[in-house]
């Protein structure tokens, strides 16, 4: 949840081990070889799940190593601050298999809440742009396991933040998809697909029988001729300009 204060040392003294375990296990990785391995903690963790963090007491706390009254009392402080970061940071640190901070970013600003993605199944979540079908997958599986399922309810339950503003689009561009290659004259890529995006349609990275529009700039290269292959009409960008504001 990127907690300031909650750096390495002290999250593996919550896992259970001591800072000098820690020490030993930092100049291991330093000297790495296949032979390396994390030796196993040496007293009983504080935490077991992100969640837990969120539980933890000034007294527990004051029994590591180097932490004072003060340094307590700011880890509090810090944790408490903490639930009010955004819906992305928390799915974030779900640690979903192939959600980065980008896809977790338009997770949120697709479906507005944790609860939407809960119950968003695949074929929702592959009509965002930029989920393909091995990160929706990966999405739900991860959801259908009750032990996650009972940390999201436990994260809840501990006051971080749920929702979030949903993107509102427009429809002119609904249910159409493009691609973009080559470089355009005044438009950057990023600012073309922001305002396909905005207009409804969906940027893809590759050409297919799929693929309503293809954006040639100049040097495009081989996914211009695939969609004249393939019969797909190319835009310029005036082309594009026009179809935005129709």
């Amino acid at each position: 949840m990127n907690i300031e204060g909650l750096g390495e040392a002290l999250v593996a003294q919550l896992l259970g081990h001591t800072l000098a375990e820690h020490e030993a296990v930092t100049h291991e990785a330093e000297q790495a070889t296949d032979e390396t391995t994390a030796e196993a903690p040496t007293r009983e963790a504080l935490v077991h799940s992100i969640a837990d963090i969120y539980g933890l007491k000034k007294e527990q706390l004051l029994t590591l190593e180097r932490i004072g009254e003060k340094s307590a009392d700011s880890l509090l402080e810090q944790i408490e601050r903490s639930k009010q970061a955004p819906l992305n940071r928390v799915l974030l640190g779900l640690g979903i298999r192939h959600v980065g901070e980008r896809t977790a970013q338009t997770l949120a600003e697709e479906f507005g809440s944790m609860d939407a993605i809960l119950s968003a199944d695949e074929e929702a979540l592959t009509r965002v742009n930029d989920i393909g079908p091995k990160v929706a997958e990966a999405i739900r599986e991860y959801f259908a396991n009750e032990k996650n399922l009972a940390l999201v309810e436990r994260l809840r339950k501990a006051g971080l933040t749920f929702t979030a503003e949903k993107r509102v689009r427009g429809t002119t561009l609904e249910g159409l998809t493009f691609v973009l290659t080559g470089t355009l004259p005044t438009l950057t890529r990023d600012q073309a697909k922001e305002r396909i995006e905005a207009a409804g349609g969906k940027v893809s990275g590759s050409v297919s029988k799929k693929t309503d529009y293809v954006v040639a700039g100049e040097e495009a290269g081989s996914k211009l001729e695939k969609a004249q292959q393939l019969g797909v009409k190319v835009l310029d960008e005036p082309a594009l300009l026009e179809l935005l504001s129709s």
